[in-house]
């Protein structure tokens, strides 16, 4: 620890007045030292973690931290604010702030000093000894671990209240980063559990990796508490086990709670909390309306879905380029091929590519009920999918079988069973009876009604043209630049794959439209900063380059560093050039037999110079309409360098 932290990192009269500010002032003398490269790079990153979960503590502390590509070694800063400084902490300001900043590749021999120190956070008495330091090579000291307080032994209690009362609980803690907050969780937890008379052991997964709960302490725990914001690696292992499942910083900030709760639970015979909030839930908070967790199980499914896509829809199209397109009528490659000749490679890459785009509805529909009830919505999930292909309900029936299958086992899942038959409800009893209700509802009640609908949106589609079309662009290309590889881009993509899967001119057109738009947000930032680069940082202008391949391959998210240090400006120039480029190419009946690819597929494109006019068109127009946003908003000459290099770097907090 000595190595992280000197007296040169220590300000024990820290001035800044926000967070952003004091990140800043503590950044700048990394920089100093020559462990920060790029102090903009750095502070973008340290305000994109600060956005994903306020870093404030309760006790008055601040650990704004993150891992970062512009940090050479893992460093530690430390900052005293006498006015305090609010980091998000229920009880208010901090006055003791960390800087933690580990490299994108740190060992784990420095994240596991790291978590050390998260752990030290948990003690009054060393906080205490902060706030009473009055040198900086003091303070760097104790921080480093040269003159830490003695805590009071606590293993003779801890062993006398086991005996008198042997609850056992074994508890999971992770953080997205997993430096601090992992590790104060568990420090936080063990010493609640000390205190509660209770044997508790906690397994973090954080950065540093993770070691397994000896299986003997599961096995005997009477309760298991999750408080983690990313999902918990192995969960099957606690099957069956009354759950408290909450994210990381109720793990630090109501330890005895979570106690209190998992053993008034396992008296009561139940199982996991009705209300925790599942894997793909975990990015927002327990108490978050069914809009926005509807929408997560959507994203859970598609997310999943979108590699078949990939490879299945690029495989197809090199079939087609190989073969042309007559090549959906070869005979299996199973019963002829001919090695020397080209159609039969063509046939086979076709009929991999079909094989994988089969799984692209069952996987939708797997995954959507895996978002909703973890791994026991796997199988009815899974079985409705293939239903809806069977009956050729096909994506809108996906979706459908998912939800069916996701509420079913929730609903068995909240039945109270006895203890005897828990072990076997995840194998056996609840794939039974979900695939079972699942079926049903899918083949006699709901299936029917889908399919006409799934074909109504097919005749449709392949009826689209002139203004009809052209709106449909303009709709699809504002969605695929929203939010950038988010939620409504991901929404458009599926709508479009789920075209590809029965192919006619409408959804082809649909596809070529998307993947124009998609696009246009990273070519237009990196044409960008090649046009007017003094308008963006360094940083930007190294992602820009960077931006034109990401572009070209169809890579919306290229365009994400840009919109995060400026969303105001590049959002709704993103927005426009993708509208232009939607509407240019339904206009210009360009289609698109392959879901991915950019440039590289251009030869499957219908009309493909026309497609590239459209494209070309609205990069200038988004290009054109970021230089005049961010030109519109410069200072006096003199002073654009600074100022942009400030605003960027807090604008990401806005932004996240």
């Amino acid at each position: 620890m000595s190595t992280m932290i000197t007296a040169d990192l220590v300000d024990l009269d820290l001035s800044a007045a926000t967070k952003e500010a004091a990140a800043r002032s503590l950044a700048e003398r990394m920089a100093a030292l020559g462990r920060v490269t790029d102090l903009d790079g750095f502070l973008a990153d340290v305000a994109a973690r600060e956005a994903q979960m306020p870093t404030g503590l309760d006790g008055g502390i601040g650990i704004p931290h993150c891992r970062s590509a512009h940090v050479t070694e893992p460093t530690l800063a430390f900052g005293r604010s006498a006015a305090g400084i609010d980091f998000g902490a229920p009880d208010g300001p901090a006055d003791l702030i960390f800087l933690i900043a580990a490299p994108a590749g740190a060992d784990d021999a420095h994240l596991t000093i790291l978590s050390s120190l998260a752990r030290q956070l948990m003690d009054e008495e060393f906080t205490a000894a902060l706030r009473a330091a009055t040198s900086p090579a003091e303070t760097a000291a104790l921080i480093a671990g040269e003159e830490l307080p003695a805590s009071a032994p606590e293993s003779a209690p801890e062993a006398e209240v086991a005996e008198a009362a042997p609850f056992r609980i074994v508890a999971v803690t992770s953080c997205p980063t997993g430096i601090a907050h992992t590790y104060m969780a568990a420090e936080a937890l063990e010493k609640a559990g000390r205190e509660a008379g209770v044997e508790l052991v906690v397994e973090t997964q954080g950065s540093a990796g993770f070691t397994r709960l000896d299986p003997a302490a599961v096995a005997a725990a009477d309760g298991v508490i999750f408080a983690h914001d990313v999902p918990v690696r192995e969960k099957e292992r606690f099957a069956g086990k009354p759950t408290v499942d909450v994210g990381v910083k109720a793990g630090i900030n109501r330890p005895a709670e979570l106690i209190a709760e998992v053993r008034g639970r396992a008296e009561r015979g139940g199982t996991t909390v009705a209300a925790a909030p599942t894997p793909v839930e975990k990015a927002g908070e327990p108490a978050e309306g069914y809009g926005t967790k509807l929408r997560k199980w959507l994203m859970s499914g598609v997310s999943y879905m979108v590699p078949f896509v990939a490879a299945g829809g690029l495989l197809i199209a090199l079939g087609f380029a190989l073969g042309g397109y007559d090549i959906d009528k070869a005979p299996s490659v199973a019963e002829h091929f001919a090695w020397g000749q080209l159609d039969s490679w063509a046939a086979l890459m076709f009929q991999i590519g079909g094989l994988a785009f089969a799984f692209l509805v069952p996987v939708l529909a797997g995954y959507i009920a895996y978002g909703m009830a973890d791994r026991p919505g796997l199988v009815p999930g899974f079985v409705g999918g293939s239903i809806a292909l069977t009956i050729d309900a096909g994506f809108l029936g996906g979706l459908a079988a998912g939800l069916l299958a996701g509420g079913t086992v929730l609903a068995i899942q909240r039945v109270r069973v006895p203890a005897a038959l828990r072990g076997i409800m995840p194998v056996v009893v609840i794939p039974l009876l979900s695939s079972i209700a699942v079926g049903f509802l899918m083949f006699l009640v709901v299936g029917k009604p889908i399919a006409s609908l799934q074909s109504a949106l097919t005749e449709w589609l392949s009826g689209l043209s002139g203004a009809n079309a052209v709106i449909l662009g303009v709709i699809l290309g504002l969605m695929m630049c929203f939010d950038l590889g988010g939620p409504l881009n991901k929404v458009a993509y599926a709508f479009a794959v789920g075209g590809l899967a029965t192919p006619n001119e409408g959804s082809l057109k649909v596809m070529a439209a998307v993947m124009a738009a998609g696009m246009v947000p990273p070519l237009a930032m990196a044409l960008a900063t090649a046009v007017r680069g003094r308008l963006f940082t360094r940083t930007e202008r190294e992602n820009g380059k960077a931006a034109w391949v990401l572009g070209a391959s169809f890579i919306t998210e290229g365009a994400i560093p840009f919109a995060a240090a400026d969303p105001l400006r590049v959002i709704p120039a993103a927005m426009a050039g993708g509208a232009v480029t939607g509407a240019l190419s339904m206009a210009f009946e360009c289609t698109l037999r392959a879901p991915h690819g950019g440039v590289f597929v251009i030869p499957l494109i219908g009309n493909p110079f026309l497609y590239l006019l459209a494209i070309a068109a609205g990069v200038l127009v988004s290009a054109g309409l970021v230089i005049l946003l961010k030109s519109a908003r410069k200072s006096p000459a003199g002073t654009d360098g600074a100022a942009d290099r400030t605003e960027a770097g807090a604008a990401v907090t806005v932004a996240a």
